[in-house]
């Protein structure tokens, strides 16, 4: 057996001899030396004869991955991902959609094995992944790894939660697994990101379902051949496109792919097998559904860079694109105590991207608020906020509203980062007001600090739990890896 050392330098060299043997002009560095191995670098890099054996490597790491090694950021950072998914999905379980879904499932939900967050129902594990992953998307409001819109905890937490009430788990070996299927489906959506993502394809579906599977099967602990098959598996399962954005169907996304995935790897735990390369095969998962595939962003690093620590957290209940725009907004309105009615025009200068996610002009739902830039601003402007309550169907058709955003203009200029804003507000007076914002407050350069997690927890429970309850909640997530059992946290998300 090896020794925890070679165990991590066979994976590391494994992954690195891999993509170098593989990928023309890589050059990988040899263990223990410091200095690039003699890969010469090809003058025109022509596309590999064969990709690396992206799934193997991945579900040997997975397999092997301990607690111990994780770096304290990362293991911090892991549980800020999942008090932010509780609180998001505590707040969206009174939601329509989520009441809808209960009426649809609950006479085909088998024995009540697992908790709703927020809610007394109890149902069958996939259902309770699918119900859990719905509520806590379905208000824009969950985490995002900014580089690939993915959000990764929608479908991960939901899968893994479910599966730990069913399966005991300690509080350690949950955070582990969440943190690996984050992982995991961030790396998967780098190797496609944005070629995928430009045809239409919800990310957080396509990627989220193999963090998922490898979160469930980390707690299942599959054999590496069992993890081959449940990330093959989960291959086979590709939920989600962008035109369901505005609607009940985008939260349906994270909720499938959570499903899905705790599919997989039950399936795959009991020998269910799948192909061995579902991943980089030529008519696998990356060359079937993205004209890119970049191996070496899934298997470089393992165990060394992490993408769960790039994780964010949003401070508004919207699409991810609006918030710099959203940031400008409020600042301009607290700095100058505007009320919107001293507003004659409002100009935004922004990325195509703001456009093509969010240009609904004239919502009809908090839904479609949620994913109009003329909207969002307006009301920040009015309100100073863009938390859920801006952003009910109520909000949305309020009058004052409407004028406002009427007199917001969006200008695409190609100059603009995505996650910039060049705001300006024209008042009726003639004079100026002026916003530029190189990183929105939630975004890695500026991120929500551990207290504005638990005001924006509370706030979304508190019509849901008390305020013990909300607070004995909020102190189980920050010291999950203290908990005997992980389903601790779903016990204590029952309203009392």
């Amino acid at each position: 057996m090896r020794s925890d050392a070679s165990r991590r330098a066979f994976l590391k060299a494994s992954a690195l001899a891999s993509v170098a043997a593989a990928t023309p002009g890589v050059r990988a560095k040899a263990e223990g030396t410091g200095e690039p191995s003699a890969v010469p670098a090809a003058p025109n890099p022509t596309p590999p004869a064969s990709p690396p054996p992206v799934t193997h490597i991945l579900a040997q790491y997975i397999v092997n991955a301990r607690f111990e090694d994780l770096p304290a950021n990362v293991r911090k950072e892991g549980t800020r991902t999942l008090l932010n998914w509780v609180g998001v999905a505590v707040g969206g379980s009174g939601h329509a959609t989520v009441e809808t879904a209960l009426r649809a499932l609950g006479p085909f939900s088998g024995p009540e094995q697992a908790t709703l967050l927020g809610r007394r129902e109890r149902f069958d594990i996939m259902n309770a992944a699918f119900i859990n992953g719905v509520s806590s998307h379905i208000f824009d409001y969950d985490d995002t790894h900014l580089k690939t819109i993915i959000h990764p905890a929608g479908p991960v937490a939901s899968a893994a939660l479910a599966l730990a009430e069913y399966r005991p788990v300690s509080g350690q070996a949950f955070l582990n697994a969440l943190i690996l299927g984050v992982e995991t489906c961030c790396r998967i959506g780098n190797a496609v990101y944005p070629n995928h993502y430009d045809v239409g394809w919800h990310i957080t579906g396509t990627a989220g379902v193999f963090g998922a599977a490898a979160a469930a099967g980390k707690i299942l602990d599959l054999s590496e051949q069992q993890m081959v098959w449940a990330l093959g598996l989960a291959a086979s399962q590709p939920v989600g496109l962008r035109e369901s954005f505005g609607s009940m169907n985008k939260s349906f996304n994270p909720g499938r792919a959570a499903a899905n995935g705790l599919f997989a790897a039950l399936l795959a735990s009991q020998n269910f097998t799948s192909s061995e390369a579902m991943i980089e095969a030529k008519r696998g998962w990356a060359n079937t559904i993205s004209t890119k595939q970049d191996y070496r962003e899934i298997i470089v690093g393992l165990g060394e860079r992490y993408e769960s620590t790039l994780n964010t957290y949003k401070p508004f209940a919207c699409g991810i694109v609006i918030h710099p725009a959203i940031d400008a907004a409020i600042q301009l309105r607290n700095e100058n105590h505007l009320t919107g009615d001293e507003i004659e025009r409002v100009e935004l200068r922004a990325h195509p991207l703001v456009l093509e996610l969010t240009g609904k002009e004239s919502p009809q739902s908090g839904l479609e608020g949620k994913f109009s830039v003329y909207h969002s601003v307006a009301v920040a402007i009015r309100q100073g906020a863009a938390g859920e309550r801006q952003y009910t169907d109520a909000a949305v058709r309020d009058p004052q509203t409407i004028s406002l955003r009427q007199r917001v203009f969006v200008v695409i200029d190609p100059g603009i980062k995505p996650e910039q804003v060049d705001l300006t507000i024209t008042l009726k007076n003639g004079q100026q007001l002026h916003k530029f914002i190189e990183h929105a407050v939630g975004s890695t350069d500026v991120p929500m600090t551990d207290r504005q997690l638990e005001e924006k927890f509370a706030d979304l429970a508190k019509d849901i739990l008390s305020l013990n309850q909300t607070r004995r909640l909020i102190d189980a997530c920050w010291h999950v890896e203290d908990l005997d059992s992980a389903a601790r946290i779903a016990k204590a998300a029952v309203p009392g």
